[in-house]
C-alpha cells in the first residue's frame, strides 16, 4: 500500500502534482478546507476566514459512542458556506462523483471515507469523513484537497493532483455508496459579518466534560476527546484570525496566549489517549484543563448582547442591499431611516427584502400590509413581523 503524504510522494505514485491551493488550511477542519478553496476562488483571498465569524460552544448531545460532540455535520458546513461564504448548494446527493466527458465543468465537492483516499495519511488506517474537490483538468481530472494536519501516519498538506481520467474513475468507483457529492454555485457573499462569541453555559460545559470523564471505555472516550479538542482549538484559532483580519492588525498578546493554552489542551489530550491505548495509566488533569480553557474563552473573546429584532431585520436588509449594517443605523452618515433614499434600494430589492424576511422569521405577511409605505423603514418592517399571526 502506498500512502501519499506530500506532493512529491503523490507524484511518485502516479498522479501529477500541481500548484497547491492557498488557504489558511491549518485553521480549518477537513470539511471546511475545500469549501474554503471554492470561496476564495469565487470571492477573493481570505473570504474563507468568514467561517470563523461566529464562535459558540453548543455540542450535540449524542455523537459517536453516545458522547456529546462539537463536530459539525456536512449539512452544518454547507449551511455555513451558504450563509457566510457566498456558496449556494445547487445539487446534493448521496452518490459517487463522475468524471465522464461532457459532465459539468464546475467542481464537485465530495465527502467520502478517508480510509479509501490514497493521498491522505488515513488511507488504509482510519475511517473518517473527509472532503475533496473533483474537476476537469487540462489533460485529465484534478483532485484538490486543502487539508492540513499531522497524524499518526504522516503529514497531510494542501495539494492538487492531476489524474488520468481512467485512474481516477477506478479510485472513485471503489468509494463507499454513502459518499456525498455536492455542486455549489457562487452568489454575492454580502458584507463581512462582525465577529461574535457566545459565552458557553456553565452547565453545558460540566455535562460535556463529565460525559467523557465518566465514560467506561477510556480508549474510546479519549480518542473521541482528542478529536473534540482539536476541533475546539481550530475553531478558536479561526475566530481569532478572522477578527484580526477585519481589524487589520495582529492578534494581541492575550489572544495569542489563550490560543497557545488551547494547543496545550490538544497535546495533553492526545498524550492521554496514546498512553491509555497502550494499556498505561491515564494522565490526570485533561478534563480540568479543557474546562479552564472553555471558561476562559469568555474573558479573551468577550460576549455579545442578544440581537434584537431590529438588529436581525437590519442584517437581512444589509445583506440584500450589500451594505454594512452600520450604514442602516439612523443617524449614521446622515441616514434618516428611509431606505428609499439609498441608491442601492429599489422595487426589486424591496421585494427581495420581503421574501428574505418571510423566510428568516417564518412569517407570511398579510396581503393588505404589503404596500410600499410599510416596507421602506426597518422599524416598519419589524412592526409587520410582530403583528404577523404566523411569527415564531
Amino acid at each position: 500500500m502506498t500512502v501519499l503524504v506530500s506532493q512529491e510522494g503523490a507524484q511518485a505514485a502516479g498522479p501529477r502534482a500541481l500548484e497547491a491551493p492557498q488557504v489558511r488550511a491549518a485553521l480549518l477542519d477537513c470539511l471546511q478546507a475545500n469549501l474554503a478553496v471554492l470561496a476564495d476562488r469565487h470571492h477573493g483571498p481570505d473570504t474563507h476566514l468568514r467561517l470563523g465569524a461566529v464562535l459558540r460552544f453548543a455540542p450535540a448531545p449524542r455523537g459517536p459512542g453516545g458522547l456529546p460532540t462539537v463536530e459539525p455535520t456536512v449539512e452544518d458546513q454547507l449551511a455555513a458556506a451558504g450563509e457566510l461564504l457566498g456558496l449556494a448548494v445547487r445539487e446534493h446527493a448521496t452518490r459517487l462523483p463522475g468524471t465522464a466527458p461532457g459532465e459539468p465543468t464546475e467542481p464537485s465537492y465530495v465527502v467520502a471515507d478517508a480510509f479509501h483516499l490514497p493521498w491522505v495519511p488515513y488511507h488504509g488506517h482510519k475511517h473518517v469523513e473527509h472532503s475533496f474537490l473533483v474537476e476537469p483538468g487540462a489533460d485529465g481530472v484534478t483532485v484538490t484537497d486543502a487539508y492540513h494536519n499531522d497524524t499518526a501516519w504522516g503529514r497531510a498538506r494542501p495539494l492538487r493532483l492531476s489524474y488520468r481520467r481512467d485512474r481516477l474513475d477506478a479510485l472513485l468507483a471503489a468509494l463507499p455508496e454513502e459518499t456525498v457529492t455536492v455542486r455549489l454555485s457562487a452568489r454575492p457573499p454580502g458584507p463581512a459579518p462582525a465577529p461574535v462569541h457566545t459565552p458557553a453555559d456553565e452547565a453545558v460545559i460540566d455535562a460535556y466534560l463529565r460525559a467523557y470523564a465518566d465514560h467506561e471505555d477510556r480508549v474510546l472516550a479519549l480518542e473521541r476527546f482528542t478529536l473534540e479538542t482539536w476541533l475546539l482549538a481550530r475553531a478558536r484559532h479561526l475566530h481569532a484570525a478572522y477578527a484580526a483580519h477585519l481589524a487589520g492588525g495582529p492578534q494581541d498578546e492575550a489572544v495569542r496566549a489563550h490560543l497557545a493554552r488551547w494547543d496545550g489542551v490538544v497535546e495533553h489530550t492526545y498524550l492521554a489517549y496514546r498512553r491509555v491505548a497502550r494499556g498505561r495509566a491515564e494522565p490526570a488533569g485533561v478534563f480540568e484543563r479543557a474546562g479552564e480553557a472553555l471558561r476562559a474563552d469568555a474573558t479573551v473573546f468577550g460576549g455579545h448582547r442578544p440581537r434584537s429584532l431590529e438588529d436581525e431585520v437590519r442584517a437581512v436588509v444589509a445583506q440584500v442591499l450589500q451594505v454594512c449594517e452600520d450604514a442602516l443605523v439612523v443617524g449614521t452618515g446622515g441616514f434618516d431611516g428611509d431606505l428609499s433614499g439609498l441608491a442601492e434600494f429599489g422595487s426589486m430589492r424591496m421585494v427581495e427584502v420581503v421574501e428574505r424576511l418571510e423566510q428568516r422569521f417564518a412569517v407570511e405577511f398579510a396581503p393588505e400590509d404589503l404596500v410600499p409605505e410599510n416596507l421602506h423603514r426597518v422599524d416598519d418592517l419589524c412592526a409587520l413581523i410582530r403583528r404577523s399571526p404566523s411569527a415564531r
